[in-house]
């Protein structure tokens, strides 16, 4: 097995040494060319030396101690039958600089649905706690930007508990705001109109249910996928209801569907207060709904960041190159932004 070290004398610093048990396949904790080995030295003020099945940390007392649980929790992550990767190792070193309760391992190593192979787990520590809050609760707000899982996270746990028949049927819904009076002038029947507004919902659905199986869901209404209008006037018994682009209900929109919570049954609303497209005078209702229900039992309101976004790590990379040049620009030629931000 290779060895790495930072290049700095710190033979005056501490030392740890951390034996990685036999049955852990040391290839599988650092990485295809050592690529997991390098990440954990560029996220410590330490130097690295890997012999065999033992890893050797010299630098500052803290900094060792860290390291060490990073090396822990990896190995509590293998231990679990799950792989590692380089966004898994950095999400685990950021929970730990975050010197949260929970551990790494019990976040990212959390199965919430399998389907052909694939696993759907939380990769954030506001996102396992967003999961947890939907199990304990039975009206649940999911609120953050795009790309922080809250709606696929959502339909996940709604899948999970069709399966485990804990309800009958799944329910999603959005308004149809985008559309606004231009709806009667698209071509189609109303369904086919509203569908390209429900497609997101539908995409996810496929990540998460075999498609073959999903017409038949659909015409059995065991899942219904409606704009938010399609709500009104009905009891929701014995289902998992979720909202999506919540930001775009009016107040009024809100409580409608709210109320509309029948025995046996679970909301999720999720939605980005930055990403209002009501028209103007509207207030948006999940703006102001958590001033209406704080305090309210069983009710549970759940922030994301733009630190639980979960993207390609080519993507961030590619938005930190449109920041600095956009930094250089403002330099350059001082006036308001030019062009749209990426997001």
């Amino acid at each position: 097995m290779s060895e790495t070290t930072n290049r700095r004398d710190r033979s005056d610093q501490p030392q740890h040494i951390v034996d990685v048990p036999n049955s852990i396949n040391m290839m599988a904790l650092l990485g295809p060319n050592d690529e997991h080995l390098a990440l954990i030295e560029n996220g410590f003020d330490a130097d690295v030396h890997v012999r065999g099945n033992r890893v050797t940390l010299r630098g500052e007392s803290a900094e060792l101690a860290l390291a060490e649980r990073l090396i822990d929790e990896l190995v509590a992550i293998l231990r679990t039958g799950q792989g590692l990767t380089p966004e898994t190792v950095e999400r685990a070193l950021a929970m730990l600089r975050a010197e949260s309760q929970e551990r790494p391992a019990d976040v990212l190593s959390l199965n919430i649905l399998s389907n052909r192979g694939r696993t759907i787990r939380p990769k954030t520590l506001n996102q396992k706690r967003y999961v947890d809050a939907i199990d304990k609760h039975t009206v649940v707000f999911g609120i953050g930007p795009a790309g922080t899982g809250k709606t696929y996270l959502a339909m996940a746990k709604a899948v999970q508990a069709l399966q485990a028949k804990n309800v009958n049927r799944i329910i999603l819904t959005r308004p149809a705001v985008e559309a606004g009076e231009r709806l009667g002038f698209l071509p189609g029947t109303l369904s086919e109109k509203i569908d390209p507004y429900l497609r997101p919902l539908y995409d996810a659905l496929h990540d998460m249910i075999d498609p073959e199986t999903i017409p038949k869901l659909l015409a059995a209404g065991t899942i219904e996928v409606a704009p938010l209008a399609y709500m009104r006037g009905r009891t929701l018994n014995d289902a998992f209801i979720i909202l999506d682009e919540a930001q775009n209900t009016s107040p009024e929109q809100m409580k409608m569907f709210l109320t509309r919570l029948g025995f046996g049954s679970k909301i999720v609303v999720t939605g980005d207060v930055t990403q209002v497209d009501l028209p103007s005078g509207i207030r948006s209702g999940l703006r102001v709904v958590e001033e209406i229900l704080d305090g309210v039992e069983d009710v549970s309101f759940n922030r994301l960041t733009s630190h639980d976004v979960v993207r390609h790590r080519l993507v961030g990379r590619i938005v930190a190159a449109y920041d600095a040049f956009e930094a250089r620009d403002e330099q350059d030629r001082p006036g308001p932004r030019r062009g749209p931000r990426p997001t």
